[in-house]
């Protein structure tokens, strides 16, 4: 029987950090947090799934000195944490105006973030990026000239580093955050047209979804199979997507083990089996590859 509502954000981030981040029981999870949509609703799925997957969580957020709003901002998310039991810090930076400003405070915050990852004693940082962020970063590369190495950005997990909400859409974290009437801020800078993201964000992402309305899914596909150096063919938030966590269980199987008997049925008649040819999975219609 088909599914008849898409999967919740919870669901997503189960999947996710099962099967993608590779999370074990007992791991420490350093969640990096502001006062924005994503990432409050990260430390909000993150501690709901604590308890469920075993893992231990603390939060911390960075005021990069650049906005006097951002502490404000950042009492919200400590005020959730309190509100979920989970540990919250801050660290104050002073970034300089200047050039390249983006990157700079991105850097600086990364730095803090992991200095506050060690003194935390946790293993593993867990950032708040999803599917939409990851296809903006890779037309940004490709507007940069970037090659296939260059595109392979934002994996599910990079080292310690985790990705959580990778499979959710950004209209996934706005639905979460309303079900469960959680408050947030959102920062203007996310939407001052000089900075080139935020015009491939409210620019060229909805021309292209205009044109090809499962562009963000194509473009995760793309980053996934380039991360593994493979095709993009059922990877990402695409097809595998719509299958069952049994039936991605026996593909990804059919895949390490190279089982040639293994077919799923997906939707449209269309067909999933390994290819000992390739050594890659196809898909077929009526016994026909489309791909």
């Amino acid at each position: 029987m088909p599914r008849s509502h898409p999967p919740t954000l919870l669901t997503l981030a189960s999947r996710a950090l099962v099967e993608e981040c590779r999370l074990e029981p007992g791991d420490h999870v350093l969640a990096a947090v502001s006062g924005g949509a994503d990432s409050l609703a990260m430390l909000d799925v993150l501690a709901r799934l604590s308890k469920k997957l075993d893992f231990h969580l603390t939060a911390h957020g960075v005021d990069h000195g650049l906005r006097a709003d951002a502490a404000r901002e950042l009492d919200l998310a400590k005020s959730l944490a309190q509100r979920l039991g989970v540990r919250f810090e801050r660290s104050v930076l002073a970034v300089a105006q200047g050039s390249n400003l983006q990157a700079r405070a991105r850097a600086a915050r990364y730095q803090a973030l992991e200095a506050a990852q060690r003194e935390a004693g946790a293993s593993l940082l867990a950032t708040a990026h999803h599917a939409d962020d990851r296809a903006e970063t890779v037309l940004l590369r490709l507007l940069r000239g970037s090659g296939p190495k260059g595109l392979a950005v934002l994996p599910p997990r990079a080292g310690s580093r985790l990705r959580p909400l990778l499979r959710a859409r950004k209209h996934d974290i706005l639905a979460h955050l309303e079900r469960h009437r959680i408050a947030y801020a959102d920062d203007p800078s996310n939407h001052d047209r000089r900075h080139l993201r935020v015009r491939v964000r409210e620019e060229l992402l909805p021309l292209l979804t205009e044109l090809s309305p499962g562009i963000v899914g194509h473009l995760n596909e793309l980053a996934d199979a380039l991360t593994r150096g493979e095709e993009p063919a059922l990877s990402g938030i695409g097809v595998m997507a719509e299958l069952g966590r049994a039936q991605r269980t026996l593909l990804r199987r059919a895949l390490e083990r190279r089982e040639p008997r293994a077919r799923v049925r997906l939707k449209g008649g269309i067909e999933a089996r390994f290819d000992e040819g390739t050594g890659a999975l196809r898909l077929e219609r009526s016994g026909r590859s489309i791909r």
